[in-house]
């Protein structure tokens, strides 16, 4: 297939174009770097720099004759702290851009769109683990951004038949085709605890012990990069028929922040010293997902299931990158 990847330098939309570009597919990166760097694109790529926002660049790309089979959406601001200092900077590049693309798609007639969502949609969840037919009640902004574009393609599909899959995601995590989490500035907590094991940063951080969980930090869901980019690939040869999808994609089981460094110790063999601090608003208790639709559906099932294996695969990464 030929696709069209926005942000596409960035952690995980540049992991997924490796990936495809390894399974022979076309890939043309769109992105405007301003949270990437040029060398970031990956090798084997065409690369065109543009901000989503920016309709005319958009549509001329898109007409321009490439005969895409598809778009898989990825640029984003992703700071579900930062949301909630600016909500309406995630409005602007998150939301508004995005409705630029799906014009800038429907008037040029490409087909369809793969759009990068996130668990946040959900918010405080009822039950756990959380099917994709639960109340969706963000509780930042972040995740308010990315529900808005949700609502948007349910309306493009009922007014235009417009083809998408919006998979929410849980938490990112590990490196696959050369390639790992490096997010400027860093906030993810898998890489900033292995800074500390690298002796880039003195301690982590614990946002607030006394949630509901066993030890009082957050519980979240890790999924695999490779498990992830396998779910957009099948979601986008789904969507060759058209059609509407709403998955989520997760590890299915919950890990707190506690057991995340732990884990790093274990693997690293670094002793990581630890700070207690405030909670940060916006951050749910619990988030772990059920997969359990897109399994039946597509046949999708997480492959890289342990903690271990993950933080593993994250940290010859990042040992590599700075040696």
């Amino acid at each position: 297939m030929n696709i069209l990847v926005t942000g596409g330098a960035g952690y995980i939309g540049g992991t997924v174009t490796a990936i495809l570009l390894r399974r022979g597919h076309s890939v043309t990166v769109y992105d405007n770097l301003c949270l990437a760097r040029r060398s970031m694109v990956p090798e084997g790529a065409r690369f065109v720099e543009g901000d989503v926002a920016d309709r005319p660049k958009l549509e001329q790309l898109l007409a321009s004759g490439s005969g895409f089979d598809g778009v898989l959406h990825f640029a984003a601001l992703i700071e579900a702290g930062e949301s909630m200092a600016k909500p309406e900077v995630y409005f602007r590049n998150n939301s508004a851009a995005t409705l630029t693309l799906l014009e800038a798609m429907h008037t040029t007639g490409v087909r369809p769109l793969v759009f990068s969502s996130t668990a946040a949609v959900y918010g405080e969840p009822e039950v756990t683990p959380i099917p994709e037919d639960a109340p969706l009640r963000p509780t930042n902004a972040y995740g308010e951004s990315k529900l808005l574009v949700e609502k948007m393609l349910a309306w493009m599909y009922r007014v235009h038949g417009f083809p998408y899959a919006s998979l929410r995601y849980f938490n990112v995590a590990g490196a696959a085709a050369g390639r790992g989490e490096a997010h400027e500035p860093e906030s993810h907590l898998i890489p900033l605890v292995l800074d500390v094991a690298l002796g880039r940063r003195d301690k982590i951080r614990i946002y607030g012990d006394d949630y509901p969980t066993k030890d009082g930090t957050c519980v979240r869901d890790y999924i695999h990069i490779e498990d992830l980019a396998e779910a957009h690939l099948l979601a986008l040869e789904a969507l060759q028929g058209g059609g509407q999808r709403i998955y989520n994609l997760g590890n299915g089981c919950g890990f707190t922040v506690l057991e995340v460094i732990e884990a790093v110790r274990s693997t690293t063999g670094h002793p990581i010293p630890v700070e207690v601090t405030p909670r940060r608003p916006g951050d749910p208790a619990v988030l772990i997902a059920s997969s359990a639709k897109i399994e039946k559906d597509l046949g999708w099932k997480p492959r890289h299931t342990s903690l271990d294996a993950i933080v593993a695969s994250a940290w010859e990464w990042q040992q590599k990158r700075y040696s």
